[in-house]
Formats: C-alpha cells, structure tokens, sequence
C-alpha cells in the first residue's frame, strides 16, 4: 500500500460520512409543486378546478361601469407612500397567486403556474407561467419577480418592508423559477404574503424613478389598462383583449366590463345626486341616514329603472373607530383614554343618525369567529398566563365591553364614571375647564369628510361636559393624507380592515417596530411589548384553533389598553345601482366582488 493510502481512505471516509449527513437535509428541501395554498390545511378548490363558485364562467363580455370615488388623485402609482392614487389603479397589475374570497386564507396560482413549499414553510418556490405576458408582449420572467420584490421593500410604502421583513433572500433558479427563503421561526403566511407579490416590470422601470408620483400609466400586466385620464377628476380602464390570463381558473368569470370610468367628487352629498342624475352606475351606500331616507323618492327606483339590497356578508368587521394617537402626552395614560370612551353616546347616534341600523362594536374582529368572548378559555389562557403581570388585569376577569346608554341623551351616569377616572389620571375642573398643572385639556379631531362631522359634533358636546375643549376640523384629501402619513394628529377616525386569517399584517397595525414609520398603518403609535409577544404567536400559529385562541387573546389585549374609541358595525353591504348588470347568484363569503358582475346585452 503506497505510503499515502491511509491518509486518503481516511478522506474518503470523511467523505461519504459528509455525503451521507447532507442526504436528509437536501431530502428535506424537496416539495412537490401544487396548484394552490391553505393557510391551515388544504386548499378548497382541487387541480383542474374551472372557475371559482362565486364567478359565473359564462357571463358576457362587454359594456361599461361608472363608478364614483371621493376625494382627488395626483398618481397612477398604487405602491408608494408619496401622492394620492387613483381609484382602480392596481387594476393593470398581476400578483402570483390570487386570494380565494369563499376562504379564509387561500391563494392558487395566477403569475405562478405552480409553487413548492416544504413541511416547515421555511422557503417558498414560484414555478411562472410560460405564457404570462407584459402588455408590451415581453413575457413575465424571474428577473422580474426579483426585481419588483428589491424594489418594493426598498423604494415602496413603509408596509412592504414591514411586509417582506421575514425574507432573507430572493434567488433566480432559472428562467421562470424564483426561490424565497425566510428567517428561522415559526411563519406560516410567509409563502402566501409571497404569493400577494405584485410583479413590476424591470425592463419599463429602467430609467424611472419609481418612488415618484407618475401620471404616465405604468406597464403592467393584468385585465385592464389606463384608456384615458384627467387628473385628480375622472380616470377610464380599458378591458386588454388579448389578456393572456382570460382563460384561467382564477380569472374565468371575472373582469368582464369592457370599461371601468372612476369620477372624482368632492363631496358625498354630490356624489349620491350624481348617482340620482345618472352620472355613474353602481353605489355602496356607506351612510346609515341616506340608505334609509335618501331613496325613498327616487322614482328609478320606484319604476324598476334602478335596484336597492342589503346582501350579507361574513367577512371580518374589523375596527372602525375614533382613534388616539399615543404620540401625544395627552393620550399616554390609560385612564384618560378610557374616560373619553364614555362621552361616547353610541345608542343615541345610533337611534338618531343611523335610524337603529348598527350594533356596537367591541372587538378588532368583529363579525366573525375571531371576535373575543366572554372569558379567556383555555388556549388563551396558554399566551396569556406569562403576559399576566404585562396586560390590564380586567383581560382575565371581565369581557370587554363598551360604555352603554339609554340612548335618550342623558348619559350623566357615564360622564361620572369618566371624571372619577380622569380625576385618577391628575385632572381636575378649574372655572369649568378640566386642567393638570395648569394646562387644559384640549385637542383636535382631524376628519377628511364633512359627513363624519355630525358624529363628532355631538362627541364633543358631551366631552365639553367634561371641561374637555376638542375641535373638529375637517381638510381635504391631499392634506389629511400628509397629516396621518406624518402622524400629525391628535384623533381620527380610522378602519382597520381584517380578514378571516390574521398574520403578519398585525405587526404593520400594532407593532413597536412600526410605530415610527412614515405611512405605516400603527395609526396609534402603540408600542407594546406584550402586544407584540401576541402578535408573534398569532403569526407563528400552527393551526386553525389556536390561530383563533391567538388572535381572541390579542383582541383582549388591545380593547383592554382603550387604543380607540370603538365605533359601529354592519354585517351587510348596502348596495344601490342602475338595473344594467347581472351578477352571480352565489355571493364570496368576504362580500360582493362587483369584478365578478357584467354589463346586461
């Protein structure tokens, strides 16, 4: 044996005992690519699936819808924090994977023919459709989909990098194949937050700068185009013939108007005589008083000419509500913020402006099964019991419920109970002003529509009660977007929107790391740790059940820490229109999708 054999059997030992460690490990990076995605469990909606329930595969194509949106526009950049984008204009663009609105939290591929994903979900694969196109023609590549994930994170709106924070990395694999990886933890959204990418194109953003409010219409590659446009006050799509996505099963049924006009008014009392008069087609009403009121003369309506219905819904209500900004000294106690909830007079708004028609809202997750009742049970127990000397002790030992009243004006009983606690907080009445240290208790409520004054008018008489001076000031669009993008404001009346499977989305709505940034979606300024222990467990939930544990605990962390004001809600949408269209019989479970309606031949 030559003097070197040991030493180089030893090697090869070492080798095969290398080769052999490896083996699992690249065994546990294989996936089997699927046609869709379940948050938890699987996919409703098997391969070969035609068209989704709630979209009629036969509708005609054809025709046009006019719709109203309020407020201007300056921008037909729907991605960034800078400007005011036009309403519609994520029409002309393509994300990977499409949400199902008949689940919870479901996606199937769009862009992404395919996706691969393994048991842990700690990287995600997007297989592209070979016959994904840009409207130019070019095909849709990996390069693409790398491009517009660098880009949004780096030059998009704040909640991208919020968003993608998880990502470590984005690699081309070849022509039409992109792998992401994520940080080590327990994430299971990540694949599907990947899968709500929207692809941009490199080719057309080469040169361009696109942190910039734009009014040349960006190249995109979706159902619809920028036809035509007027700034700031009408904006026309126009249906892409050639669409190369038409056929698909996310797409059959869907999209179907020839064109889709957006007019701009200012007010929505114009806007609603503008519907009367005809000007445009088809109206969510969002006001309580006109859907019961401004209707009942409209002889459209009377003669078959025009139609009014309530549908149901079972979407998430999320949190509608007057909304302190904690940045302020002034809200930074607890106490304080809890008194101001009781010169909230919901019954009496209710019974006088909304003609009865809500019930009041007591969760971030009203109308649905995340919604926090009663007392914790036990897998809200399992999160909460180590936070127990971090949250307000009422979360254990009384449900969450707001102040009530006769709803005949006299709430002296709940202004009682908001002195005791003001007067807890250091405030005291002088000359019938509520002052500590000498300073008045004063603030502004920042609206940016006239409507939501004759809410907050009479909340500030009852806070006037209290020797509180609050003034309402509404502004317009363009001002009031500037002011809450740069959190210069003392209350506003704000929506967080959920859906039926909350994740990594309530970093952006509750998070510390979110707090500060510009344009970011902590409205409040809450900085929690005990919040954010919540949120990282309801991103982090492995199952159904204990996603909705999870997510009940968080709902009682945050009512208990009286963030807001809670306002109302309603489990339908309201919708009028012209008898022009057909729609689906069968309804998605998040609520009408009017891209799933068609213009009657």
């Amino acid at each position: 044996m030559p003097p070197h054999s040991e030493a180089m059997r030893t090697l090869i030992i070492a080798l095969a005992m290398a080769l052999c460690a490896i083996a699992p490990a690249a065994a546990a990076e294989v996936a089997k690519p699927v046609h869709g995605l379940a948050m938890h469990g699987v996919p409703k909606y098997p391969v070969g699936f035609t068209h989704f329930d709630y979209a009629n595969p036969n509708a005609p194509k054809g025709g046009e819808i006019r719709l109203a949106e309020i407020g201007g526009w300056d921008s037909l950049n729907p991605f960034i924090v800078k400007g005011e984008p036009a309403a519609g204009s994520d029409l002309p663009f393509e994300t990977l994977m499409v949400n199902a609105g008949d689940e919870a939290f479901s996606e199937y591929g769009l862009i992404a023919e395919s996706v691969e994903v393994p048991a842990d979900r700690s990287w995600v694969i997007f297989n592209l459709r070979p016959n994904a196109r840009w409207h130019d023609g070019k095909p849709i590549t990996a390069d693409d989909v790398i491009f517009s994930f660098d880009t949004l994170k780096a030059k998009g709106h704040p909640r991208f990098r919020f968003y993608y924070a998880a990502v470590t990395k984005a690699e081309k694999l070849g022509e039409r194949r992109v792998r992401f990886s994520f940080k080590p933890g327990d994430n299971r959204e990540l694949p599907l937050i990947l899968g709500q990418l929207h692809v941009l194109p490199r080719h057309y953003w080469k040169g361009r700068d696109f942190a910039a409010t734009t009014l040349e219409p960006p190249l995109g590659s979706g159902p619809y185009r920028v036809a035509s446009s007027d700034t700031g006050r009408t904006i026309t799509y126009e249906r892409v013939r050639d669409y190369w996505g038409a056929d698909l099963p996310v797409r059959k049924g869907m999209f179907n108007f020839d064109r889709i006009r957006y007019d701009s008014y200012r007010d929505t009392t114009v806007a609603l005589e503008a519907f009367k008069a005809g000007e445009y087609d088809w109206r969510l009403e969002n006001e309580a008083k006109k859907w019961a009121t401004a209707y009942e003369d409209w002889p459209a309506l009377a003669d078959g000419r025009a139609r009014k219905e309530a549908l149901a819904n079972q979407r998430s209500a999320g949190m509608q509500a007057f909304a302190f900004n904690l940045r302020r000294p002034l809200f930074a106690d607890a106490r304080v913020r809890q008194a101001l909830t009781y010169a909230f007079d919901f019954e009496w708004t209710n019974k006088t402006l909304f003609y009865g028609q809500y019930r009041r809202t007591a969760s971030y997750f009203a109308n649905s099964e995340l919604a926090a009742t009663g007392l914790p049970g036990p897998l809200e127990l399992q999160v909460l019991e180590p936070l127990r000397d971090r949250v307000p002790p009422q979360v254990f030992t009384t449900a969450y419920k707001p102040p009530e009243t006769e709803g005949d004006g006299n709430i002296r009983a709940n202004l009682r109970s908001a002195m005791r606690l003001l007067e807890e907080a250091g405030w005291q009445v002088d000359g019938g002003r509520l002052v500590r240290d000498g300073q008045p208790f004063t603030f502004e409520i920042l609206l940016v529509q006239p409507t939501w004054e004759r809410i907050a008018l009479p909340f500030v008489r009852n806070l006037g009660r209290l020797g509180i001076e609050a003034n309402v000031r509404t502004v317009d669009t363009a001002q009031y977007k500037n002011r809450v993008d740069h959190y210069d404001f003392d209350m506003i009346v704000h929506v967080w929107g959920e859906s039926q499977s909350p994740g990594n989305e309530q970093a952006g709505f509750w998070g510390s790391e979110s707090a500060d940034a510009i344009g970011g979606q902590n409205i409040a300024g809450i900085k929690n740790p005990a919040v954010d222990t919540l949120v990282d467990q309801v991103i982090a939930a492995p199952d159904r059940d204990t996603l909705v544990a999870r997510t009940r605990a968080l709902d009682r962390v945050l009512l208990w820490n009286h963030y807001v004001i809670p306002h109302w809600h309603l489990g339908v949408d309201r919708l009028v229109w012209w008898d022009k269209f057909g729609h689906p019989d069968i309804a998605p479970t998040a609520g009408v999708d009017l891209m799933a309606w068609w213009a009657k031949k």
